[in-house]
């Protein structure tokens, strides 16, 4: 049996989305608080094009009006993630693990860094070096050289008794031109990337998911 059990949602509005792991994240909370074992979950999926806000983000890291981005099809969210600004969309893999850290005894850092790890090692599969930035979670590319600095995930997490909800965005053959309506993560000196626009050609978006899937297995073990 597995530590938690996964759910490729597919491509899902975020509204549904976020509904989804509020359920799930409420049910394992109410379990644990009751002495319970709740149901760890993992949840892949896609939304359409969508920007969310972290409780800790500014509205002035969006660029354009808010009533410009229902005329672009592009819905709005203030949530109450970690983190600031950034964007979702065709071609990126959302992920919403709802896991209670207890089970692994984990604290909330030590949980980021697994989810970053994971990260580095699926980047390196590609031949891809993934890396760190202090003050900066996510996972980077070439982060400490001066201009070229570029974010290839965004990691947002949302967590009461150490039961988590939110979680991480990897930027496989995801459209970057969005980013340009915000200052992603709040940062104005820094890129985005993708898979695809590293190695040049789109990539296989159903094997990238299962090979993301197997490291959560990994280092998220019964």
């Amino acid at each position: 049996m597995e530590s938690f059990t996964y759910y490729d949602l597919g491509y899902i509005d975020y509204a549904d989305a976020l509904k989804r792991q509020t359920i799930a994240f409420n049910a394992l909370l109410d379990a644990k608080v009751h002495g319970m074992q709740g149901e760890n979950q993992l949840l892949f999926c896609e939304h359409a094009p969508v920007l969310t806000i972290g409780k800790s983000g500014k509205d002035t890291n969006l660029l354009i009006p808010q009533d410009l981005l229902q005329a672009r099809g592009i819905s709005f969210y203030h949530i109450n993630r970690g983190g600031d600004i950034t964007y979702h969309g065709p071609g990126q893999i959302t992920g919403y693990p709802i896991f209670d850290l207890d089970c692994w005894h984990l604290g909330l850092k030590q949980y980021i860094s697994k989810l970053e790890e994971i990260i580095i090692i699926f980047l390196a599969l590609y031949g891809i070096k993934g890396e760190r930035l202090n003050g900066a979670t996510g996972v980077w590319i070439d982060p400490l050289v001066k201009g070229c600095a570029r974010k290839i995930c965004a990691i947002g997490v949302k967590s009461s008794r150490f039961v988590t909800m939110h979680g991480f965005a990897l930027n496989i053959n995801t459209d970057l031109s969005y980013f340009s309506l915000i200052n992603p993560c709040g940062f104005t000196d820094k890129g985005v990337t993708s898979l695809e626009k590293e190695l040049g050609e789109k990539q296989d978006f159903e094997k990238a998911k299962k090979q993301l899937f197997s490291l959560f297995t990994e280092m998220f073990p019964r």
